[in-house]
């Protein structure tokens, strides 16, 4: 009797762990890869993990501050994330493979999900340090984004289309766009360049302490740069304190990439959801007002996920 008894125990013992096994291997995960707290990435990044939530109840959401582009995608090769920010000419150096902009070998398990909203390349200096044009920041202390980061190579691109080097300034920080807002507030540096949206709160901020100057990129030396990522854009009057003219700048598109790893049904979810609650988006951040479906392939640089194909098919953008 006691045997029948252990058997029929061992019997629902087993029934249960196949119940249990699948269930866990069903829990899933979105964890939203952005840059630094100062910066548009991540309040945009916390939105949508919210969006996900409520669109996907059964998946666990969280955010991560990152060093922002590449950082971001080499924890989505390495399957450390399920979506990532990035700017667009860090993306194609990531599906290439360039060494020198942070990515030893091609990141060939990446898939993009949408185009989102253009990253202005600001380049803002205290009125007293006497900065107005690229050629000003020649001997003057500067920061250009964190180490690799989307903001530093976009820094290299156009010093070098300008005709300038690291070696031109009298100091160069690598640093986040909080930290280096707050040595500029303390005259520890003069310039900072920053890619971000237009209105990023690093600079508002900056410019409600301490009277500032948006240096000109003018578009000769955007065409220089020479990457058809880089276009000539403008920093319209008025979007920081004190800044009462339009100012010629570039832009380059920013894109959430995704990997081969994760779920068909999960990035069409993904995909679907952001655009369907695009006003959300747009409260975290006024840069989400450029974000429209119609241009979310433009400039792609690397293949789709199918669950944003699918997404993209459904509403008539891929036939």
């Amino acid at each position: 009797m006691k045997i029948i008894i252990l058997r029929r125990l061992l019997a629902m013992a087993s029934v249960a762990m196949l119940a249990a096994g699948p269930a866990q291997a069903q829990q899933q995960f979105i964890n939203v890869l952005t840059g630094g707290t100062s910066g548009v990435y991540y309040p945009m990044g916390v939105a949508l993990s919210q969006i996900y939530a409520k669109a996907m109840p059964d998946v666990k959401t969280s955010v991560q501050a990152t060093k922002a582009s590449a950082e971001n995608l080499n924890l989505l090769q390495a399957g450390r994330g399920e979506l990532g920010f990035t700017l667009g000419d860090a993306l194609s150096d990531a599906w290439k493979g360039d060494a020198e902009a942070g990515f030893k070998t091609p990141l060939r398990k990446l898939r993009g999900l949408a185009g989102i909203y253009p990253n202005y390349i600001q380049i803002v200096a205290s009125a007293d340090s006497g900065i107005k044009t690229l050629a000003d920041l020649k001997g003057k202390r500067i920061a250009v984004g964190a180490p690799k980061s989307g903001t530093e190579l976009n820094a290299r691109a156009i010093f070098k289309a300008a005709g300038l080097a690291y070696k031109d300034f009298a100091k160069v920080e690598y640093l986040p766009f909080g930290e280096s807002v707050e040595l500029m507030k303390n005259r520890q540096l003069d310039a900072t360049l920053q890619s971000a949206g237009l209105g990023v709160s690093s600079l508002r901020d900056l410019a409600t302490s301490v009277k500032i100057v948006v240096v000109p990129i003018p578009a000769d030396v955007v065409s220089k740069v020479g990457d058809p990522a880089y276009q000539s854009g403008v920093v319209p009057a008025n979007t920081y304190e004190g800044q009462t003219t339009n100012v010629p700048t570039a832009y380059v598109q920013n894109f959430l990439v995704t990997h081969e790893g994760v779920p068909t049904d999960t990035v069409y979810k993904m995909t679907k959801s952001m655009f369907e609650n695009l006003d959300h988006l747009t409260a975290a951040h006024a840069a989400a007002k450029s974000i429209r479906k119609e241009t979310a392939l433009v400039g792609m640089p690397l293949p789709l996920h199918p669950g944003a194909v699918k997404y993209y098919r459904e509403i008539g953008l891929i036939k």
